[in-house]
């Protein structure tokens, strides 16, 4: 395995580099429409059950049936990166809406009655009470949200993009196991790492969690 990595080191890189973008920038767009979605649903209580009604749908459709139907809704090429890229952001949504709405439904009641005695204006108290706190809560479905995208960018290589999926289609394609080994154990430490770096973020922007935890 380790001949095949230094033999094929271009190859596996340009892979890594893909796979990375791939799954990292849909969760990037999905969080940030997923914000004011999951605020909309705490403003307003009745959009609350249709907005998780919606999500829950749109993330019980299969992968790859997803990468199939994009390019003829949008009008791209089932081989172009978007294709990916749009089929995991709205993944990405379904999941933290609903993440984002709970997040904010969990801190309302007495800070958020004081912040408002206080004089704090609904973004003023949105931005310096209710997103803090909540931020635990949100991080904890992001970090589902990003190891889930990571994990689905393979499948995109059933359809001619996928990253390290497309280790995965090589090696079946040679009946060659060095290359699926490699596929996996990088997607797994791209997985961990990127858990890990939300895990040190998170404490880092949360110094009271591990206050109350003592």
């Amino acid at each position: 395995m380790i001949d095949y990595a230094v033999n094929n080191r271009s190859t596996i890189l340009d892979a890594l580099g893909q796979h990375i973008w791939l799954s990292l920038v849909p969760v990037l767009l999905g969080t940030l429409i997923a914000l004011p979605i999951g605020y909309l649903a705490v403003r307003y209580r009745s959009l609350y059950q249709p907005i998780v009604n919606i999500g829950g749908v749109l993330y019980s459709i299969p992968s790859l049936a997803l990468f199939v139907v994009i390019p003829a809704v949008v009008g791209i090429g089932v081989l172009s990166p978007l294709n990916i890229v749009i089929a995991l952001t709205i993944y990405t949504l379904a999941l933290m809406a609903r993440t984002v709405a709970d997040a904010l439904l969990s801190v309302q009641g007495e800070t958020t009655r004081a912040a408002h005695a206080l004089g704090y204006r609904p973004v003023r108290q949105l931005l310096g009470v209710e997103l803090p706190m909540a931020l635990p809560v949100m991080f904890a479905g992001l970090r589902v949200a990003t190891v889930s995208s990571i994990s689905l960018v393979s499948v995109g290589a059933f359809v001619g993009i996928g990253g390290l999926g497309a280790l995965f289609t090589r090696g079946l394609q040679l009946d060659f196991i060095e290359p699926i080994l490699i596929g996996i154990i990088l997607s797994v430490l791209l997985a961990g790492l990127c858990d890990l770096a939300l895990v040190l973020t998170q404490r880092r922007l949360t110094p009271w969690t591990r206050v109350v935890a003592r």
